[in-house]
């Protein structure tokens, strides 16, 4: 497992026990090369989710992927990084079906984002539905000031 903190390529388990509610592993490891702890957590995964994508492909769904995306809208903004991971891998556990339009990621990311940080959310909806002028970002940004009215 690779380090959170420094990127080693290698971490050792410290402790490991069952979590609280039986369905996953819990791990606590330490990071030879910085000395830091970190936990994770092992769980089975039968089906994996399926995203489908505008043109029709259908992909597994990467937690890393959303992850990436709004870290780069939170980019240099007040967001808690932990917040932001806590979202993206607990996403697929938050959906009941075995698919999912890729549209229903975008909104329910931005969903999330918006409460967060105005800046993050503007930042990834501009990207999700491909802004191409100053008058969609300006549209996008009255609704916003509009909601919190």
């Amino acid at each position: 497992m690779r380090c959170p903190y420094c990127s080693a390529p290698d971490s050792r388990v410290v402790n490991s026990r069952a979590s609280d509610d039986g369905t996953s592993i819990r791990r606590r490891r330490e990071c030879p090369a910085c000395g830091r702890r970190f936990t994770t957590y092992e769980r089975a995964q039968l089906e994996p989710l399926m995203v489908v994508k505008r043109g029709g492909e259908r992909q597994a769904f990467n937690p890393d992927k959303l992850l990436r995306g709004l870290t780069l809208a939170a980019e240099k903004r007040p967001v808690d990084p932990a917040a932001l991971r806590a979202f993206a891998y607990t996403f697929e556990d938050e959906v009941s079906a075995s698919e999912i339009a890729s549209e229903e990621v975008g909104r329910r990311a931005m969903a999330f984002l918006r409460p967060l940080d105005d800046v993050a959310y503007i930042r990834f909806a501009s990207v999700y539905r491909k802004f191409d002028s100053l008058e969609h970002f300006l549209e996008e940004i009255q609704g916003l000031q509009a909601g919190d009215e």
